[in-house]
């Protein structure tokens, strides 16, 4: 990698983004007491709850309350509103159909609507900060009032519009996808604290060597597994009819449409996680309910029943983020016009009907696969008495997320040395993509 100068220049630069980026994450906003903020959070045990979560994603800025709070989420959920709308909302759906400048305009758009919802998530979590409290009564916010509002709102929404622009110089000039690596990295960041937590363990007696070892079998073929399922396709084969131009003659060449068993990638576990951890978020505000507090305990961790919902809702969402992400009608309208036709099939009606059959059924073991690999951290739990910290590093979003986009991001660095005649980042690698030059 490092004989080529210009991937050499592109992976410096990358790292050097992302030590920007984690440097961020520690510097916190003005008018903080940070001792009682840590406090404050240990006593609201937060993990299991939308927090947590929002925490997880922002590399653990926002326990921290730093400028880099809200992470890149704002982002991310401005992305994933206007590629709903874009299904719905005919202005979308042609600004999608546009091309280059559609996708420019589409761009801009998310960065305006990142900036409003960065505002409004900012001043919830000022409003949330002036409302916390130590478990010995010492306030979080030094001094609460408009002044601390402002320039707390002025420093989170400033860090977010930051790290956007990261994202996107990393995505420019850096390798692989910006967004995604800055989310991988804040995820990547709790896995040293994990590690000395597991040596404090064994050196307490608390867990043996060989049980370590087991767990690192486990995630070695967890991980292998979930690089099958990210990359498993199922191919419908594709005929295109010559066509007779002026004195040349297109087409008449045979290919393939890739159905991907995951289509909707790590979407599903997000969508089901923001959705499970609502009755935990909620009975948070309400410590002295009965009714809250025993819903808490129904949707805890250790719960059997929040797992199995979660599993349940998986498979729901990975067919309705499927559906989204992919319409059967406009491939087949787009193979129609361009002379495609999928053998002993109609154009037209007929090939979106066959298509999506195909899709249905394909994305039935996906979904099954994906719930199993989310809800495999509460058997770790449960069997080996494996924390969660460590447990969330086998399955759910947390892996996920770290396969994809290393892959990725590993896929992009093979094209960039093949295309110099090289043999590639592994010589006998099975990175799909490869070519033999």
């Amino acid at each position: 990698m490092f004989n080529i100068p210009e991937l050499r220049g592109r992976i410096l630069f990358t790292f050097g983004v992302l030590i920007v980026v984690r440097a961020g994450a520690h510097i916190p906003i003005p008018g903080i007491n940070s001792d009682a903020l840590m406090d404050a959070f240990r006593a609201m045990q937060s993990q299991n709850t939308l927090l947590g979560l929002f925490n997880m994603f922002a590399g653990g800025a926002f326990q921290k309350a730093t400028l880099f709070a809200l992470g890149i989420m704002p982002y991310i959920t401005t992305s994933i509103i206007f590629q709903l709308m874009g299904s719905v909302v005919p202005y979308f759906q042609r600004l999608q159909k546009e091309g280059e400048e559609g996708r420019k305009k589409l761009t801009q758009l998310t960065r305006y609507g990142t900036v409003g919802v960065s505002i409004l998530q900012a001043y919830s979590i000022t409003i949330f900060l002036e409302s916390m409290t130590s478990s010995n009564g010492i306030a979080v916010v030094i001094n609460p009032g408009i002044g601390f509002k402002f320039v707390a709102m002025v420093s989170i929404v400033t860090g977010t519009m930051l790290l956007m622009w990261l994202g996107e110089r990393i995505t420019e000039r850096g390798i692989g996808n910006g967004i995604s690596l800055i989310i991988m990295v804040g995820i990547v960041s709790v896995l040293p604290s994990v590690i000395l937590s597991e040596i404090t363990q064994i050196r307490a007696g608390l867990r043996g060597i060989l049980s370590e070892v087991i767990l690192l079998g486990i995630m070695f073929a967890i991980i292998a597994f979930v690089v099958r399922l990210t990359q498993g396709t199922r191919k419908i084969p594709v005929q295109y009819a010559k066509r007779v131009v002026g004195r040349k003659i297109y087409g008449g060449q045979a290919t393939h449409i890739p159905l991907r068993v995951n289509t909707a990638g790590v979407m599903p576990i997000i969508f089901a996680q923001s959705v499970m951890f609502i009755p935990s978020t909620i009975a948070m505000f309400f410590p002295e309910s009965e009714l809250m507090q025993g819903l808490t305990r129904w949707f805890s961790f250790d719960h059997p029943f929040y797992w199995t919902v979660f599993g349940l809702m998986i498979m729901f969402f990975t067919y309705f983020y499927t559906a989204i992400a992919f319409d059967p009608v406009q491939v087949a309208s787009n193979m129609k016009q361009h002379g495609g036709f999928i053998p002993g099939v109609r154009p037209g009606k007929k090939t979106a009907e066959f298509i999506d059959n195909i899709l249905t059924r394909v994305t039935l073991p996906g979904s099954i696969f994906l719930a199993g690999v989310a809800v495999f951290p509460f058997v770790l739990m449960n069997v080996m008495n494996v924390g969660y910290d460590l447990a969330s590093f086998f399955g759910g979003t947390s892996l996920l997320i770290i396969v994809g986009v290393a892959l990725d991001t590993l896929q992009q660095i093979e094209s960039h040395l093949l295309m110099r005649h090289y043999d590639g980042f592994l010589s006998k690698g099975k990175i799909r993509g490869r070519r033999r030059m």
